[in-house]
């Protein structure tokens, strides 16, 4: 019995792969019903030696032993189901296994496409890794002409030099984001003209939100503040307010908290060198970007030099420019506008020139005023400019790489921009 149903699971099993088995039946010269089916052999034209004991008992073997390893991949498949059942003496072992070949098939159709989509995440994972770092190198190569205003500073192009209207905004560039809940609102930035030991590359950031914010941290490079591990933190000896902080000259430059005061901080002799107050401005929450975020003052730096925005009680909630000496943070000159600092979401100045935002979460938001200050007049614009993560808590420019930085919600970014030349 155990020989007739070898030679009929041979005989499926054959069939599986696409073999053609004879099988037939007849009576023996004892007149017993016997079973029995022919292959031909995928390799010998002939038989050397048809009658051999040894070859018939090695293909029997061999024929067994495949048995056994399409009834382990049927059992895998899900013959168990049909364990305890009576089965027909040569009839059922044909159904059982044909549902598990097509099973086999169709894993290995599904592995197929597994590996495919597999494939496919590489390639785009590949594509991102490279455009990241074709974006870091051009940083890197984003510097200004050397020039000789003392050892390791390349100054920023004269006023006036390489300077034109703002015509174009790009697309948002994302560098890091902050994980925790105190980088919600944030501020990041380079030193357009950094003091030794620091570099164009050295990146600043702090995480604005809470009420004793004093860690401003230190990155060499932006991988750095990509992996999120500062090579130092800065314990600063006041807490700043807003997101209006800026970085230049060795300089940080930033509003104590519950004050109209800008104090500057020196990076390499960790101390505050210079501390005034901003006659007549507000703070701590009377004229704020629409956003909030007590950012009633906010620094910014272009080519020109440090500038602070701010609103008085006398210009009525409208924008006030001040011009300030970076050493002793004394006011040069200031100019009056007739933007309402509640009315926009934030500010920045190129070249002397104010741009307000006209939105800090519209994704479809735009520059939408200009300021000259060489002109003292101000004109409508309507530049595109994305807020991609719907909350946009600061926004710089950086004259070295001629470029934007931006906060937004947790997410440090910079915008390609395009000026106009006249």
């Amino acid at each position: 019995m155990v020989g007739v149903w070898l030679l009929l699971w041979g005989a499926v099993a054959l069939s599986c792969r696409g073999e053609v088995a004879f099988l037939r039946h007849a009576d023996d010269s004892t007149g017993r019903c016997t079973y029995s089916f022919t292959v031909p052999s995928p390799v010998e034209s002939g038989c050397p030696d048809a009658g051999g004991v040894p070859e018939l008992r090695a293909e029997l073997a061999a024929l067994t032993a495949r048995l056994s390893r399409l009834e382990s991949r049927e059992r895998g498949a899900g013959g168990e189901a049909g364990r305890g059942i009576p089965q027909p003496q040569y009839a059922a072992p044909a159904p059982r296994l044909e549902p598990g070949c097509g099973e086999l098939l169709r894993a290995n159709s599904r592995l197929e496409e597994e590996k495919g989509r597999l494939e496919r995440e590489n390639e785009e994972l590949g594509r991102r890794l490279e455009s990241s770092a074709r974006e870091i190198a051009r940083l890197r190569a984003a510097r200004c002409p050397p020039g000789g205003e003392g050892p390791g500073r390349d100054p920023l192009p004269a006023p006036g030099e390489g300077c034109g209207e703002l015509v174009w905004v790009g697309d948002p560039i994302v560098f890091g984001r902050a994980e925790s809940i105190a980088g919600k609102y944030g501020v990041w930035m380079k030193d357009p003209e950094p003091l030794p030991p620091f570099t164009r590359e050295t990146t600043w950031r702090v995480d604005a939100v809470g009420t004793e914010v004093r860690q401003l941290l230190q990155y060499q490079a932006p991988e750095q503040l990509a992996q999120g591990y500062p090579s130092k933190v800065h314990i600063l000896p006041r807490p700043l307010e807003s997101t209006g902080a800026v970085v230049y000259r060795g300089g940080f430059f930033f509003q104590p908290r519950r004050s109209r005061a800008v104090a500057r901080y020196d990076l390499r002799g960790e101390t505050l060198t210079a501390q005034r107050e901003i006659p007549g401005a507000g703070y701590h929450g009377q004229y704020p970007y629409s956003w909030g975020g007590y950012t009633d003052i906010d620094l910014a730096v272009d080519e020109t030099g440090l500038w602070v925005i701010y609103s008085t009680e006398k210009a009525r909630g409208a924008i006030v420019l001040s011009k300030l000496d970076p050493e002793t943070l004394e006011i040069q000159q200031s100019w009056e506008t007739n933007i309402r600092k509640r009315g926009v979401a934030n500010a920045f100045l190129i070249c002397g020139t104010l741009y307000t935002v006209s939105s800090y979460s519209s994704p479809n938001a735009t520059i939408n005023f200009a300021y000259d200050t060489a002109t003292g007049t101000s004109r409508a614009l309507s530049v595109p400019f994305e807020n991609r993560f719907r909350y946009l808590s600061m926004l710089d420019y950086n004259p070295a790489e001629q470029q934007l930085y931006a906060w937004d919600s947790s997410n440090m970014v910079t915008y390609p921009i395009r000026l106009s030349r006249d």
